[in-house]
């Protein structure tokens, strides 16, 4: 067991098999009805944003705020080792809370309403439209300056900077987004 616990991948496998054997277990081991689905995929929508909301706040708060500080030598760490993989999943968890997000919605039967703003879903509806802004922003600004800071896409040191500015800035933005839509998605079961 501790073999599989020293291991990443693997304990995010077993985690992943026991949530199935779990479900598959509590529908007495027969396929669960696609109505059945709902509460996984609120699963996953949950476990999915807090992955993608705290890599956007260990950014925003730890990360951008104190790389100044760090000497020269060190930072190489971060931009080799660290930021990449931060990166892979701050863009895949993103994607997956928009997937997951948009599921629900359908299986609840509010995705038409919510994207209209209609109500009674206004307020979930205020939220998703909050992640849809912030999660283009991951893939088309955000990923693509990274890129460069990165060194996966060649630039000049100008452009790199520029790039790192454009990255950062529009992280903030994210930032800034996020507390709203975290309001209107808790608000959503007070206000409709």
């Amino acid at each position: 067991m501790t073999g599989i616990l020293e291991k990443l991948y693997a304990s995010l496998t077993l985690g992943a098999v026991l949530v199935l054997a779990a479900i598959f277990w509590y529908n007495g081991y027969r396929t669960p009805h696609a109505d059945q689905w709902l509460p996984f995929f609120v699963w996953l929508h949950v476990l999915s944003g807090i992955t993608w909301i705290g890599l956007l706040y260990y950014f925003n708060l730890v990360q951008t705020p104190i790389l100044p500080t760090i000497p020269a030598e060190l930072k190489p760490g971060v931009s080799k080792y660290i930021l990449p993989e931060a990166l892979f999943w701050f863009r895949w968890s993103a994607l997956a809370t928009v997937v997951a997000g948009l599921i629900v919605a359908q299986l609840n039967g509010t995705l038409h309403d919510a994207l209209k703003l209609a109500e009674p879903v206004r307020s979930i509806g205020f939220g998703m439209w909050l992640g849809l802004i912030m999660a283009f922003n991951v893939w088309f600004i955000i990923w693509p300056n990274q890129k460069k800071v990165l060194g996966i896409v060649k630039v000049d040191d100008a452009a790199k900077a520029a790039a790192g500015r454009v990255a950062m800035l529009t992280s903030r933005i994210n930032f800034v987004l996020s507390l709203p839509m975290l309001y209107f998605m808790v608000a959503y079961r007070f206000l409709g």
